[in-house]
């Protein structure tokens, strides 16, 4: 892969090429795709939506402060967009001709990264990862099983393993009615925003971490391609879609890792649910040849001692990744890199002994456990009766209540004359879409308990 075609900056529907060197120097390509995200309803909804606890917290008698998907998001993109700077300047040490010849910056980097990070999580359900799990169990065990005999293998799988990131590539780039191409993002951009580029099906073909899950549904497959073909995103072999990541990715999934490391672990201490002082221990471990004891000792309260070590925690890590990163550039860019950044990490032990303990204290925790059980149902119950409607309809068969039901959808809402699949996974993204108090609120309508 080639670092000039990796940063694209072609939007969706662009007749002539967009050159760096034309850019506008006070608000940039890049810049503008960080900015349509963040204004963007999508975006916006990530508010209501659980990173990990759900809400609201209370800690004794005062609410606690907890990550949601949005701050968690915010947080990434900054650690995405100091990454992508850091390299961003090696890169253009190593390749001078890509600010000499063709006007790029080290900030281009930053804002590539910063803005795709901004958005990874967009197109996550509401209730965790659990909420994946809740529409994939729907349509493969649940209720909808029943439509599995009308769809392709392909379809069949988009549904039954329903995969936030490409409902979120789906989301940033899906045509309505006179908004061509979504949010218009470039190219570069969508490329670092796709962890994993290929279709549903093979599933998992090898443990390359580019072919864990995958990036986009049947739906957007064609304009997929198109990304894939301006970034000149290399092509594995074999008849499958799928691709060798854009190298970019490596940085923003850092950045994720690098946050729920210790950010999760920062909610579990807030929260009383791993001690103090043992959490302080394993964080002073990550960090014990940066930290200056002096300081640190000063700090009467807990929250600042826990902020202090985040904030060096996380600038080892930045370093870290940005270090490893630049140390196997020719490997990601040839796609031969097959792990995270962080599993080449010199930390690593700290880090697997970190996220352990979220995991057991956190991750596992009663209200977690409960939030996922109750999400089950809610999406269940918001899914059946949704699809049943939408089904009745295509067949011309709705009754009263499916009229009044599909009135409650946002409008337009899809046509008629599109296939049951296009409208099981439209009516899918749109339970993904709601926040958790959302989807609550109307499963309790759909039920009768809420006027």
């Amino acid at each position: 892969m080639d670092w000039q075609q990796l940063l694209s900056l072609k939007r969706y529907g662009d007749t002539k090429k967009r050159s760096r060197l034309a850019q506008d120097e006070t608000r940039l390509g890049f810049e503008v795709d960080y900015d349509r995200i963040i204004f963007s309803s999508s975006f916006r909804s990530l508010q209501d939506k659980t990173q990990v606890m759900p809400l609201p917290i209370f800690a004794g008698t005062k609410p606690t402060f907890v990550h949601t998907r949005l701050t968690h998001s915010l947080e990434v993109s900054v650690v995405g967009r100091s990454l992508g700077r850091i390299v961003g300047q090696q890169l253009l040490k190593k390749y001078p001709e890509l600010y000499t010849d063709l006007g790029y910056r080290f900030n281009d980097f930053g804002s590539i990264v910063a803005a795709a990070a901004l958005a990874h999580d967009i197109g996550n359900p509401p209730f965790g990862h659990s909420g994946e799990k809740a529409i994939g169990h729907f349509f493969k065990d649940g209720e909808g099983a029943q439509y599995s005999s009308q769809l392709t293998a392909a379809e069949r799988q988009d549904l039954w393993d329903f995969e936030g990131n490409a409902n979120g590539f789906r989301l940033l780039t899906e045509s309505r009615k006179g908004v061509p191409g979504g949010l218009r993002l470039s190219y570069a951009t969508l490329g670092a925003f796709t962890k994993y580029p290929k279709a549903s099906l093979p599933k998992r073909p090898s443990k390359h971490i580019s072919d864990k899950k995958y990036g986009f549904f049947q739906s957007e497959q064609d304009f997929f391609l198109e990304v894939a073909q301006e970034l000149g995103l290399q092509q594995k072999q074999g008849s499958e879609i799928r691709f060798h990541r854009h190298p970019l990715t490596f940085l923003v999934e850092a950045a994720d890792d690098i946050c729920y490391t210790i950010i999760d672990f920062e909610d579990g201490i807030n929260l009383g649910l791993i001690p103090e002082d043992f959490a302080l221990e394993y964080l002073i471990k990550l960090v014990k040849d940066r930290i200056d004891t002096k300081k640190y000792y000063a700090l009467a309260h807990t929250s600042d001692r826990l902020a202090y070590l985040r904030a060096l925690s996380i600038s080892v890590l930045v370093a870290e990744a940005a270090h490893i990163f630049m140390e196997h550039e020719e490997a990601i860019r040839t796609g031969q890199l097959a792990v995270p950044l962080l599993e080449k990490s010199a930390f690593k032990p700290q880090i697997e002994d970190i996220i352990k303990i979220s995991v057991e204290k956190v991750y596992r925790s009663q209200e977690v456990v409960e939030r996922e059980l109750a999400g089950y149902k809610v999406i269940a119950t918001i899914l059946g009766s949704y699809t049943k409607a939408l089904v009745h309809q295509n067949k011309g068969v709705e009754n009263s209540y499916d009229r009044l039901l599909l009135r409650t959808l946002p409008e337009p809402f899809g046509t008629s004359e599109e296939s049951l699949y296009r409208r099981l996974l439209r009516i899918s993204s749109f339970v993904a879409g709601l926040s958790d108090s959302n989807a609550v609120q109307l499963s309790n309508k759909i039920l009768g308990r809420q006027f």
